[in-house]
């Protein structure tokens, strides 16, 4: 689990709900008074509906899996990567049989595909050129997975202010059709609904929608760097480099503080 999301959500529905908690005791409300479903069918409607036009049917179902996905650890460690190349190089340099071997059970697939197709012979450049066309392609999914996390948020804001305006036609036509203490209860019943449509559409927006983008958005920055660790190492492990020259190259694609130096 990826405890920083989780801590950040938690921290964030604590300090919100504790605010909500204050205020209403402070107006002698209850908590309950900031729940509206006629708001929340507003916002998530709105947002859904609108985002299921800009983007196609089987990219909107994969919204509760992409807020699945931001809970997760990153799959892989650069230093565990590091190590697995240096691994299948030292391997390779005894014999095609021993790399297989280790290939057999590696967990990262990209890799794990590499090392496949050096043991079949694959020449260099041809490595390289179908490497290169993996990772790129699997940047566009990913970056196309962040807009639409991206879109969400952008919609939220909006179909809030769709319920707010929703709320102030329904307070001017009380206006004309009630009076005394019935127009004022229908026009703060109205003015509610219109305002925490709005809060609805901010807090999805702000608290999770764009955060999640963001965080899709950084795992897709760090998968592009350990991308580009793995083909510069399948390059080193096809040319039979040193173990010792395998490290040193990929050590530059981590932080000092997780390299480590290979013995002679």
């Amino acid at each position: 689990m990826d405890f920083a999301t989780i801590i950040g959500l938690l921290l964030g529905i604590f300090l919100i709900g504790g605010s909500m908690v204050l205020a209403g005791a402070t107006a002698g409300l209850s908590v309950i008074n900031f729940w509206s479903l006629e708001s929340l069918m507003v916002v998530l409607g709105g947002t859904l509906s609108a985002t299921a036009i800009a983007f196609r049917l089987n990219e909107v179902k994969r919204v509760f899996g992409l807020i699945s996905f931001v809970f997760k650890k990153p799959a892989f460690e650069l230093d565990q990567v590091v190590d697995d190349i240096v691994s299948l190089g030292e391997a390779y340099r005894k014999d095609r049989q021993s790399l297989e071997a280790q290939a057999s059970n590696l967990s990262n697939r990209f890799l794990q595909d590499g090392v496949v197709f050096i043991t079949q012979g694959l020449k260099l450049d041809d490595l390289r050129d179908i490497m290169a066309t993996r990772e790129e392609y699997r940047e566009r999914r990913e970056a196309n997975e962040a807009g639409l996390m991206k879109t969400l948020g952008t919609y939220s804001p909006a179909f809030g202010m769709v319920g707010t305006l929703i709320g102030l036609i329904m307070m001017l036509l009380g206006m004309g059709s009630s009076s005394g203490d019935d127009m004022a209860a229908q026009l703060g019943q109205s003015m509610s609904i219109a305002l925490i449509t709005t809060f609805y559409g901010a807090v999805l927006a702000n608290l999770l929608f764009l955060p999640f983008a963001e965080k899709i958005t950084s795992r897709n920055k760090e998968n592009t760097v350990c991308g580009e660790l793995i083909i510069e190492g399948l390059m080193l492990i096809h040319q039979k480099k040193h173990p010792i020259v395998i490290r040193d190259v990929l050590n530059s694609y981590i932080p000092p503080a997780l390299r480590k130096s290979e013995e002679v």
